[in-house]
């Protein structure tokens, strides 16, 4: 009986351990820039060191003030056509608006996608887009109230039928979706992470204020995530590799 137990549970870590490597495997191969702010590098080796404009980098978090910000360059990846952003974030300023927990720009030409807070509305999250070309206010968005709460922002952009379907999400609950805007792409030399400024002019120069902010942690994905899949990350199951060392839950790696 005891074998047969044994042997039982076995069977089961084998079948968990395959299905959790090949997930892992998905994200990995997806997963194109994490921050841990641990320090100023990036987690999958895609992206240079984080180039500090006035930020601080500090007990584990990315801190940004009104005129304060950083970025990242030096991308050495995939394409980006089809993409999430995300960012752990705790506002510490409601008044300080137009500013980004995440950018995704290219270095050459004003072509950017970013978690931007308050440019149009008051309060709301929103996806900021050069020229607002993949830019409207979430049907579903949640007004933010209080400062210094932690929260999970996250955008995807999923290429249908030629124009992009853009989804934000507040911690695990859906924010809503629209469309709009054609394929861009972001390639290899040719793409800058920001936080604090919504994007910025000949990569030194920020073209925007800056939120007054804690960032915990950021990721950007070539692909856009599932409603699960943000509902995974949210709850830190959601398995990635930072640099060939399995990490399975986000609250772990920040603890």
């Amino acid at each position: 009986m005891k074998v047969h137990n044994i042997l039982g549970v076995l069977v089961v870590l084998l079948i968990l351990s395959i299905s959790m490597s090949g997930y892992a495997q998905v994200q990995e191969k997806n997963l194109v820039g994490w921050w841990l702010f641990n320090d100023g590098t990036e987690e999958t080796g895609n992206w240079g060191d984080i180039i500090l404009r006035g930020a601080t980098i500090k007990d584990g978090q990315m801190v940004c003030t009104r005129n304060n910000w950083a970025n990242s360059i030096e991308y050495d990846g995939p394409d980006i056509t089809d993409i999430t952003l995300a960012s752990w974030v705790a506002l510490n300023d409601l008044g300080h608006t137009h500013g980004s927990a995440l950018t995704l720009d290219r270095t050459d030409v004003d072509q950017f996608v970013a978690i931007v807070y308050a440019e149009r509305q008051q309060r709301q999250w929103m996806p900021g887009s050069s020229h607002f070309r993949r830019t409207e206010d979430f049907p579903n968005v949640v007004n933010e109230d209080k400062e210094g709460e932690m929260t999970l922002i996250t955008i995807t952009y999923r290429l249908d039928g030629g124009q992009y379907e853009i989804t934000g999400y507040r911690n695990d609950k859906s924010m809503g979706s629209f469309k709009k805007g054609d394929s861009r792409t972001w390639t290899s030399a040719n793409a800058e992470a920001i936080w604090g400024a919504r994007h910025s002019g000949g990569v030194a120069n920020r073209v925007s204020e800056s939120i007054t902010a804690d960032i915990d942690e950021s990721r950007i994905y070539n692909v856009a995530l599932t409603h699960d899949e943000v509902k995974q990350m949210y709850n830190g199951d959601l398995p990635v590799e930072p640099r060939g060392k399995l990490a399975t839950r986000w609250a772990k790696i920040k603890r």
